[in-house]
């Protein structure tokens, strides 16, 4: 059975003039249809190179991306992305940004009336059906990534790219859309891949972390897989045994290379 995503041997050279750094050296993992996969790691450690890579805004230098058993050459429907900043269109309203993504990818599969429903539909997956008219301005910062994330949904990804799509929000926001996101991944199944740097976040969603060493040349430290069944409740997770075993290892895992990091300074 072929895995679903598969990153294959992928190293990743930037070259200025006659300097070439190596970011990324011979990352190799796979990822199961349906499943949540997070990336962490120190800053200059290559994630959102990665990151890009699979979502095809770059291409590896050797190596390369499997989505479905196809070649990753190029952006594509098949793998929508949402970015720490929201990146919506500030002239088109909540619904008009979604509808934009949804146009591009059914424009000729879907008809004008199924379009208008599927754009709503996926509104309403993030509760943002009341603020359709608003535009990103009237909209507070919580609101317009979950307005990122019903676009990226629209689009049926085949994959769901976040990079830290959490990282410039207040803690109760972020928590508000973590939980969303959780119960977003448990209602369709959908396969994401995620950056972060927080460690409670990599836990609460994650079936598995991949942590990174530092860079250049980063590679893969170590895999942890997620043991706590799903639904998961953030609140009762608070005192779980599994869960703050792994929190304490990606911790561990972090402060060691933090450390290499001080001992090279």
């Amino acid at each position: 059975m072929r895995p679903f995503c598969k990153i294959d041997h992928v190293d990743k050279v930037f070259t200025r003039g006659s300097t070439s750094t190596r970011v990324l050296k011979d990352i190799t993992f796979e990822v199961t249809k349906g499943e949540y996969v997070s990336l962490i790691g120190h800053s200059g450690c290559g994630k959102s190179t990665l990151l890009n890579i699979v979502a095809g805004l770059t291409n590896a230098t050797t190596g390369g991306v499997l989505i479905d058993g196809v070649e990753v050459n190029e952006p594509g429907p098949d793998r929508a992305v949402v970015f720490q900043n929201h990146s919506l269109l500030p002239w088109l309203t909540v619904y008009e940004n979604v509808r934009l993504a949804v146009d591009k990818v059914f424009g000729k599969g879907k008809s004008r009336a199924e379009r208008d429903e599927w754009t709503l539909h996926n509104l309403e997956l993030v509760q943002m059906t009341h603020a359709r008219d608003k535009r990103p301005s009237e909209v507070s910062g919580g609101m317009k990534q979950r307005v990122g994330i019903a676009r990226a949904l629209a689009m049926e990804p085949k994959v769901l790219l976040l990079d830290e799509p959490f990282g410039a929000l207040d803690a109760l926001t972020r928590a508000r859309l973590q939980d969303t996101v959780m119960a977003l991944h448990q209602k369709l199944g959908n396969t994401v891949m995620m950056i972060t740097h927080d460690v409670d976040e990599a836990v609460l969603l994650s079936d598995r972390i991949i942590m990174m060493t530092n860079g250049p040349d980063a590679e893969i430290g170590e895999i942890l897989t997620m043991p706590m069944a799903r639904p998961r409740k953030r609140l009762e997770l608070v005192s779980d045994a599994a869960f703050l075993a792994c929190r304490q290892r990606v911790l561990e895992f972090l402060y060691e290379r933090h450390r290499f990091v001080e001992a090279a300074a």
